[in-house]
């Protein structure tokens, strides 16, 4: 590992800098991307951007593809249950159920199942002004969002790894 230098603290190094950077500037990129498109819950683009620049290129662009996947179809199914069935506790168990068979049907993994789960829950349980299904389509495009910025953000600046000692 490359050490920053003498005034820095031995831990530090380049590497550690780098990528505080790297992901430092891509989560706020994302956000303000999503303050652009007027996304009412911008840092759900943030916070997805941070997930998915934890990720080397490779690894960030096939988890990325599950997590657009699964967020789609916890948009879909929370805007559909909540709905028909509102906050009810029942129909929120059932929904997280039938969507970890959707996406073993599917043959999405257990991140896509991860992010409509969490989708359904943020969609379905947290009580909005506006219809459900606004509150899913903006859910889905600040997520979406965030997948894109850290996606381009490790293409165009990709992390290196650290030189053998």
């Amino acid at each position: 590992m490359a050490h920053i230098g003498r005034w820095a603290p031995a831990w530090l190094t380049r590497q550690a800098v780098v990528h505080s950077v790297r992901t430092a500037v891509a989560a706020t990129v994302s956000l303000l991307v999503a303050r652009l498109f007027r996304l009412p819950e911008s840092y759900w683009a943030a916070i997805t951007t941070l997930v998915v620049m934890q990720s080397t290129l490779g690894a960030a662009w096939t988890v990325s593809r599950q997590r657009f996947a699964g967020t789609a179809l916890g948009a879909a199914m929370g805007a559909f249950l909540a709905g028909y069935f509102g906050t009810n506790l029942y129909a929120f168990g059932a929904g997280v159920f039938a969507q970890g068979l959707i996406c073993e049907a599917l043959r999405l993994d257990r991140a896509a199942y991860r992010f409509s789960s969490v989708t359904l829950a943020v969609v379905m349980l947290i009580a909005r002004s506006r219809p459900v299904a606004v509150v899913a389509v903006h859910r889905f495009v600040e997520v979406s969002v965030g997948i894109a910025v850290g996606l381009l953000l490790t293409l165009a600046w990709p992390e290196r790894d650290a030189p053998a000692p």
